[in-house]
């Protein structure tokens, strides 16, 4: 009998051949992989729901919290440390299969009691030889390490593997068949999620109730959120997660919210829209500029093009069209290379999307996102870009333009003059009480350009105003 915690998974060859991979760009040392445990909400046996790390669950696949995996690159052999299922455990969680036969289901013969891990890395320690780990960014983590390590905290933090985490990021951002699969298994419920929020989301009715509908999608299909949901009237909050709001007939509401796949994959759309189902004047105008910047972006997507372009395209594309409309003066190309544009578009085009929604990201934003022919702007807006390096064929990337009115940074820039002769002030003004925009998709770069992932969900205005009006 097989617990949610033991839901299927890939088949073991590809945990094989993905530990196999792993091991090649090694000639020496021990790879240790610590997997999650349990964390209390707020008494110990009362927990949040489990999420296992993503490289764990990458090379080793199984989703219990208390395990541990460790490959010796000299012997060519990988471990899981872990327990069987304690008669205590069969009696308040149900049967369990072996640990033993959870590891054979990854292609792992060798087991060990969890216990025996603190023995196997103190005698590699007195041989002199390497442990390789990830950054860990768990509190619990951080505490096991050093214990297994016999550091500080502090020093477990910055011993960190940099060969390790070069090589994890190189073989999780291509992704595999069975990897887009997942993906798009999660964006067919997401795309559930957010039709109902456009059909539920009407005047007097609250955020959070909205909220709650696509919840009940989400959960009645036994998944979990990618990430905390974000939906507001209050669109200009670029990560706003309070739902208290009272929609009113014209307000523009933002819904980024996504899905994980029963494997953990995750899926990250946003839409924005009416409240009453259709699009005044003055929001349609905007709203057109951010789609064509979004499909442009998507268009000029192919591999060894860097995302840095493809952001900096889409944003003079966008000011391009705002200049038409007031907000700005001078060529797209001075505002954009001034950062001026950051003013309603201060966050990046997208990022790396996988197992974790912003992926890897626990190994080092900079580290998933550049590399040596690309460094981190100092720019206000450009600097939050959280992907700018050239893109290959296998990785999967949020496309997330966005026009924001601001109105504390529209009015702490007007206060410093910054970009005066590039901004104009007052039209930017006159929107403060506009709200946000962003469209988002999640895009498989292939090796002829790229492709929009999962079904297709609404975001043209008429296909938005249809949806609604039905």
């Amino acid at each position: 009998m097989r617990t949610r915690r033991e839901a299927t998974m890939f088949k073991p060859a590809v945990y094989s051949q993905r530990r196999q991979q792993l091991k090649q760009r090694f000639s020496s040392g021990l790879l240790l992989f610590p997997g999650n445990t349990d964390v209390s909400m707020n008494y110990l046996h009362n927990h949040y729901w489990f999420r296992q790390d993503s490289s764990f669950s990458y090379f080793f696949g199984l989703n219990q919290p208390d395990l541990a995996a460790l490959i010796d690159i000299e012997a060519g052999s990988e471990t899981l440390f872990g327990d069987d299922p304690s008669l205590d455990d069969v009696i308040w969680v149900g049967p369990q299969s072996s640990f033993a036969q959870r590891a054979e289901t990854v292609g792992i013969s060798a087991v060990q009691p969890h216990k025996q891990l603190v023995e196997v890395l103190a005698e590699a320690r007195r041989q002199g030889r390497t442990i390789h780990y990830l950054p860990p960014y768990r509190g619990e983590t951080i505490l096991e390490l050093a214990s297994l390590l016999d550091c500080t905290p502090e020093q477990c933090k910055s011993g960190a593997s940099e060969s390790l985490m070069a090589a994890v990021i190189a073989l999780r951002e291509i992704k595999g068949d069975e990897e887009i699969a997942e993906i798009e298994n999660a964006l067919s419920v997401t795309r559930d999620m957010h039709v109902a929020a456009m059909r539920q989301a009407k005047a007097d009715t609250y955020e959070y109730q909205v909220v709650a509908a696509m919840e009940g999608i989400m959960r009645s299909h036994d998944l979990q959120n990618a990430y905390p949901m974000i939906f507001s009237r209050s669109g200009e909050i670029l990560h706003n997660r309070d739902h208290k709001n009272r929609l009113q007939a014209g307000d523009l509401v933002v819904n980024d919210s996504g899905a994980s796949s029963v494997l953990g994959y995750a899926s990250d759309i946003t839409r924005t829209f009416p409240v009453g189902g259709r699009f005044s004047e003055r929001q349609r105008g905007l709203y057109e500029i951010v789609l064509a910047a979004q499909q442009l972006a998507i268009g000029a997507m192919r591999p060894g093009v860097s995302y840095l372009e493809v952001h900096k395209r889409a944003a003079a594309h966008m000011v391009a069209a705002m200049s038409g409309l007031g907000f700005f003066n001078g060529t797209p190309e001075q505002v954009v290379e001034s950062g001026a544009y950051a003013i309603c578009f201060p966050h990046g085009l997208g990022h790396q999307m996988g197992l974790d929604v912003h992926d890897m990201e626990g190994l080092g934003e900079t580290r998933v996102g550049y590399d040596a022919s690309v460094s981190r702007s100092e720019l206000f807006g450009l600097r939050n870009l959280r992907l700018a390096k050239p893109l290959q064929a296998g990785m999967v990337v949020t496309v997330e333009p966005g026009i924001y009115f601001i109105p504390a940074l529209i009015q702490r820039w007007q206060a410093e003059a910054r970009h005066s002769a590039l901004i104009n002030y007052d039209k930017f003004v006159e929107h403060m009480d506009f709200g946000g925009i962003r469209i988002e998709d999640d895009v498989l770069v292939t090796e002829a350009g790229a492709r929009v992932l999962g079904p297709a969900i609404p975001k043209t205005c008429a296909e938005i105003e249809a949806l609604m009006a039905a």
